[in-house]
Formats: structure tokens, C-alpha cells, sequence
């Protein structure tokens, strides 16, 4: 594919300047969390990430979390996540992997992004 894109096209298609960043989530929940208890975890989790303008993506166990409008998630808002996670009784433990690209994962992160 050509790498000499106009601004309009590289926008389009989120790479270089416009490139959006994220971060993916592993919950682990102990051994005595019933569905109920799960399912009031993932709706407060939601509701959480509701306030911090952050969409989630996946289910239960596993997901990603990105921008809820067009742009990247930044470190601070990376660690609020951690901090309410950490704070949570139903979890035995969780895994938030670093800033990542939301359209292309395998491609790094830009230092201008």
C-alpha cells in the first residue's frame, strides 16, 4: 500500500498523526463470584468507564478498552482504570496491557500520538 497518503485518507484510516490509542483488560474473578455478582461488576465497570468518556469492547473475562469518541485513551486515564480495578472485591486479579493502536494492534505506538 502506498505510504505517501493525502491527510484526508490517513485520517480515514486512523494511521500516522490520526492514530487512535487503547488498551486491553484480562479480568480474572474469584473462584465464588456467581453470575449475578459478575454481571454487577461488568455494569458498574461500564458505568464507570461511562464517566470517564472510555468505551469497552469484549465480554466478562477479556476486553478493550478505547476512546468512546474519535481519538486515543492517554496514560492517565489508563491508570484511573487501574486504580478502579485494583479497588474491586469481585476480582482476584486483572491485566491492563500498555496504550496500543485500536485499528492496527500489530503496528506501534507513535510518539506524537
Amino acid at each position: 500500500m502506498a505510504t505517501n497518503r493525502s491527510r484526508r485518507l490517513r485520517k480515514k484510516l486512523c494511521v500516522d498523526e490520526f492514530q487512535e490509542l487503547g488498551f486491553e483488560v484480562n479480568l480474572t474473578y474469584k473462584e465464588n463470584a456467581g453470575d449475578s455478582e459478575r454481571d454487577d461488576f461488568l455494569y458498574a465497570f461500564l458505568t464507570a468507564l461511562d464517566g470517564l468518556e472510555l468505551g469497552y469492547v469484549g465480554g466478562e473475562d477479556y476486553g478493550f478498552v478505547c476512546l468512546a469518541r474519535r481519538g486515543s485513551v492517554n496514560d492517565e486515564q489508563r491508570q484511573q482504570v487501574q486504580t478502579w480495578l485494583s479497588g474491586r472485591g469481585e476480582l482476584a486479579e486483572f491485566t491492563a496491557s500498555p496504550l496500543m493502536d485500536v485499528w492496527y494492534p500489530e503496528r506501534p505506538v507513535n510518539v506524537t500520538a
